[in-house]
């Protein structure tokens, strides 16, 4: 969400920023609403002065005993109007903030340019990729091949894009979770917090998912909409409020369920753990001042990698370029992680700093000491990671010949010393 005030005094600047993401000029529309809307509001504020001296002149008239009738009229004449203006004035202003609200945020300057993922900008590489005496499998073949993850039992209750996952495929999930959130927590200094998975539209709203992403939410009958990430409960923890900077940063974490339609996923990705409707992940939540954000953005992002490094994960880190970020991002790393069984890495984390972006729309604001002046706090969200893409590496990376897992050595007190995951 952008300040039309920022947007009328620097043009130029938002258009070009837009560009790099591939949007055509917006200033002279939004400008041209803006123009409107003042106009409007400057007539109002007209009416309701004159309004206001004729009222007077009727209260003075009246105890001088002088005929009051024409300035009675005129008062009934600008109460009628002022209720067409208010209306007009109301009818602009949700125009303007719809379309402020659909235009994507402005990039960093060190964020490189390009149209798609292939344009994203390798930072670095950690880890060597396993070598197997035999072709190594895909994720569902390994699970199904333990038995214990069910694609078929799931879609019979559910349908597509969903998946049971049972005894050692289960606990695993659980030990990997819980591993994370201890990091974060006991060694990071996030908070851990349990978080409503039904949340109402001003939420979604004010971390960017509504009016522009409906079709990827699950929305019930009550006006809830199950959360598609932790980010959304999170971070509107501090909607509407003001923070005092000196206990900037808030940090927070948790572990949720996440829900999302895959509206634009048909065809990708249907067999296995990769894109389901229903998913586990722990996020990560940032609350800076606007100095702390680019360094938070590095040392989210940091952790996320810690993760992957304690687990022996191979994976790469990139910068995404403008065309490849999300829509309220202002710069965006991913880390993708290696599956030999697809020969290849994806995305198992993305952490991005919004900026002021989502501040604006949740009105959060922090405060100096000792000033009574605000200002727009900054946001930042993480994947720590994506629980079930998590899982699948594990598998796809310490698969063994004879269709066993070895169990990462971090994650073996969660399974109660058990090394390896046999078939059932």
């Amino acid at each position: 969400m952008f300040d039309i005030k920022a947007i009328r005094e620097n043009p130029k600047f938002f258009d070009n920023a837009w560009a790099r993401r591939g949007i055509p000029p917006q200033s002279a529309a939004l400008l041209e609403m803006d123009s409107e809307l003042r106009t409007k509001q400057t007539e109002l504020q007209e009416c309701q002065s004159r309004r206001n001296e004729a009222s007077k002149a009727i209260g003075i008239a009246k105890s001088k005993g002088e005929d009051a009738s024409g300035a009675i009229q005129e008062v009934g004449e600008l109460k009628e109007k002022m209720s067409i203006l208010e209306e007009e004035v109301r009818e602009l202003s949700e125009k303007l903030n719809a379309a402020l609200s659909r235009i994507d945020n402005v990039p960093g300057a060190d964020v490189p340019d390009g149209e798609s993922e292939d344009d994203n900008k390798e930072i670095r590489k950690w880890g060597e990729l396993p070598a197997f005496d035999f072709e190594p499998k895909q994720h569902f073949d390994i699970g199904e091949s333990l038995g214990q993850m069910d694609f078929d039992g799931a879609a019979k209750m559910s349908g597509a894009r969903f998946v049971i996952l049972r005894g050692d495929l289960a606990k695993l999930e659980r030990a990997l979770a819980a591993f994370m959130l201890d990091m974060h927590t006991n060694e990071y200094g996030y908070e851990e917090v349990s978080v409503p998975l039904l949340v109402r539209d001003q939420a979604l709203y004010g971390t960017s998912q509504l009016p522009k992403f409906e079709e990827d939410l699950f929305k019930t009958t009550t006006d809830h909409y199950l959360i598609p990430t932790g980010e959304v409960p999170l971070t509107n923890m501090v909607r509407e409020t003001i923070v005092e900077e000196e206990k900037l940063p808030i940090r927070l974490t948790c572990l949720s369920s996440c829900y999302r339609s895959e509206a634009g996923s048909a065809g990708r990705d249907t067999r296995g753990m990769i894109r389901l409707h229903q998913f586990q992940k722990v996020e990560m939540v940032s609350i800076t001042t606007p100095e702390q954000s680019d360094e938070e953005l590095e040392r989210m992002t940091g952790i996320a990698e810690q993760v992957l490094k304690r687990l022996g994960l191979p994976y790469r880190a990139v910068m995404l370029c403008t065309g490849d970020m999300g829509f309220a991002a202002h710069k965006t790393y991913d880390l993708e992680v290696w599956l030999p069984g697809q020969n290849m890495y994806r995305e198992i984390s993305s952490c991005s700093n919004t900026g002021d972006f989502q501040a604006r729309r949740m009105k959060a604001r922090c405060r100096p000491k000792s000033d009574k002046k605000t200002r727009f706090v900054h946001t930042l969200n993480g994947s720590g990671l994506a629980v079930g893409r998590t899982l699948v590496a594990v598998l796809e990376n310490y698969q063994q010949a004879d269709g066993s897992v070895v169990i990462p050595d971090v994650l073996k007190p969660y399974m109660g010393g058990q090394e390896v995951i046999n078939p059932s």
